[in-house]
């Protein structure tokens, strides 16, 4: 009797941390389906590099999906009225937060999975290098796995949702490292909350200060291209 891989749903926004999940995963023996969204963000250009990531990969499936949640503004990820601070100026929850995005996101991730018959969802949430976004530490994992097993058939007929976090106590440097290993193209990697359309990294918010001292302390070459 053939034995067929496990599926798993795998988060892919395009960045460094969620390209790195997916290569993980498929080392790991799991069949993948990559999960992108356009929820409004500013910095798109991140969709086009998911797709590119996932063909690369070889998925199962990657499927994008729209979500306006741009319309609800609250971040400066997705309202244009709102700065994207550069690096240090932010104190706490960062304006580059987006209101529950991790739920949201997890919440379509799992009906997929249910549907797919997958017990496994992978996400790149990463608490060493935590900006202070509450929807990435591990007591939020922890809680929404219970909530998975509550509100789903296939949680309620015993068959356990998983949700994995390999990053979650990872430096960016040792990411950085196990992806590079893993064959990852960080130069296809999308990481700046103000990206220009074309990809070009703004080089000054925080996301562009994690991705440069990551490859800095990982004793490697950053690909990124930064307008300053």
């Amino acid at each position: 009797m053939l034995k067929y891989p496990p599926k798993a749903v795998v988060l892919l926004s395009g960045g460094l941390d969620s390209a790195t999940v997916l290569a993980m995963a498929k080392e790991t023996g799991y069949d993948c389906y990559a999960l992108s969204f356009d929820y409004g963000q500013r910095h798109g250009f991140e969709l086009e590099a998911a797709a590119t990531i996932a063909a690369q990969a070889g998925v199962a499936a990657h499927r994008t999906i729209s979500l306006d949640l741009g319309s609800f503004g609250g971040s400066a990820l997705t309202d244009p009225d709102i700065d994207v601070p550069q690096a240090g100026e932010d104190e706490g929850i960062p304006a580059t937060y987006v209101p529950a995005r991790n739920t949201v996101f997890l919440a379509i991730a799992l009906a997929w999975a249910e549907v797919l018959e997958s017990q496994d969802l992978f996400i790149g949430v990463n608490a060493v290098d935590y900006s202070g976004y509450p929807d990435c530490r591990p007591e939020f994992i922890e809680a929404f796995t219970r909530m998975a097993n509550l509100a789903t058939r296939a949680g309620v007929e015993g068959q356990k949702m998983t949700i994995h976090t390999p990053l979650i106590a990872m430096s960016k440097a040792e990411i950085i490292r196990a992806g590079t290993a893993l064959g990852v193209d960080y130069g296809r990697t999308v990481s700046c909350y103000a990206a220009d359309e074309t990809g070009r990294a703004c080089g000054q918010c925080d996301a562009c200060r994690l991705r440069r001292v990551g490859f800095e302390q990982a004793g490697l070459a950053d690909p990124t291209y930064y307008l300053s």
